[in-house]
């Protein structure tokens, strides 16, 4: 089969168009054959400088979390899935893989049947947001109907399913983003949008139950005065100031920052979270935002328009004949 391969770190170069062996699925796994993965924010970083993917050497030469494809044959054990279903899903970071033609997953892994309504390039592009949004505000922020939240970075693949998932837990949604996004934002839900280009949201005046940074480019510190006297600040960049915000503020005051690690949850629960937001997709209350769309043999370009860090939504890469999808 066909894998974007590398074997050191490095620049986008270093990801080659491969010939490589064709996994084959143990009793308790099914083999995917894969029709559109992503570009995830931090699979750049894991390219280009040892860190989660290995120190000295690339430690899975495949990378990519995310997939939609079709089932092509399971092991003998398997009972939750059959040959021919289509099904979306994240590997996790123990097997990563999806820069391919094929990958194997557990049964129990975090897959779910692929919503009637979706393509697979569209399939593909919801899991990156919506596995790390849903625990943060779910979870991590408690939100309730009714609150009001800032998303910071709305129009990223983090902060778009941010505001649909927000705006169907009934929230009051304020996005941030810049003036190109602005109308994206607005389309997704949000009841307001703050251009940081020209408007500062710490010196607006207004409050809010939670500000979710899904950028890092914000800071408790910074952020402490729009936040309601209970409010909680959340961020998916797990800084030291962070880290050290979320210790005291555990024991002192009513404000609050949290964090949690999304992508080292089971995948159970990521599976269990993906079937809420499959009753959320065919509702209509979550659809998939889709920047740009790369063949497999043009991943290098892919990374470099990531890694520029100024993409919407999500960056799919389209593998093999997509058929009607």
């Amino acid at each position: 089969m066909q894998a974007i391969v590398y074997t050191r770190f490095g620049p986008p170069e270093v990801l080659q168009l491969t010939q490589v062996a064709k996994p084959a699925p143990k009793t308790n796994e099914v083999l995917i054959k894969i029709y559109a993965t992503t570009v995830a924010a931090e699979d750049p970083g894991m390219r280009a400088a040892p860190g989660l993917n290995g120190l000295r050497k690339p430690k899975q030469p495949i990378l990519g979390f995310y997939l939609a494809g079709k089932i092509e044959a399971v092991g003998r054990d398997v009972k939750r899935f059959s040959p021919g279903d289509q099904v979306y899903g994240n590997t996790g970071l123990s097997i990563l893989g999806t820069y391919a033609e094929y990958v194997c997953l557990p049964e129990d892994g975090a897959l779910a049947p692929m919503p009637a309504n979706l393509t697979y390039a569209e399939a593909a592009a919801i899991p990156n947001g919506a596995l790390t949004a849903l625990p943060f505000l779910r979870d991590a922020a408690k939100l309730q109907r009714g609150q009001s939240v800032l998303i910071i970075g709305a129009s990223g693949a983090v902060g778009s399913s941010a505001v649909q998932l927000a705006k169907a837990m009934g929230a009051q949604v304020t996005g941030v983003c810049s003036a190109p996004n602005v109308e994206l934002v607005r389309s997704l839900g949000a009841d307001a949008v703050v251009d940081y280009t020209t408007t500062d949201f710490t010196k607006n005046g207004e409050r809010y139950d939670v500000i979710f940074d899904t950028v890092g480019k914000s800071s408790y510190s910074r952020s402490r005065g729009s936040l309601t006297a209970n409010g909680v600040y959340i961020a998916t960049v797990p800084t030291p100031a962070i880290m050290l915000r979320m210790l005291w503020t555990s024991m002192f005051g009513s404000q609050k920052v949290r964090f949690t690690t999304t992508g080292l949850r089971p995948a159970s629960v990521k599976a269990k979270d993906l079937a809420l937001v499959n009753e959320l997709i065919e509702a209509g209350q979550i659809k998939a935002v889709i920047d740009r769309r790369y063949p497999l043999e043009q991943m290098a370009e892919a990374h470099r328009y990531v890694a520029a860090g100024h993409k919407k939504g999500n960056v799919v890469i389209t593998v093999g004949s997509q058929h009607q999808n």
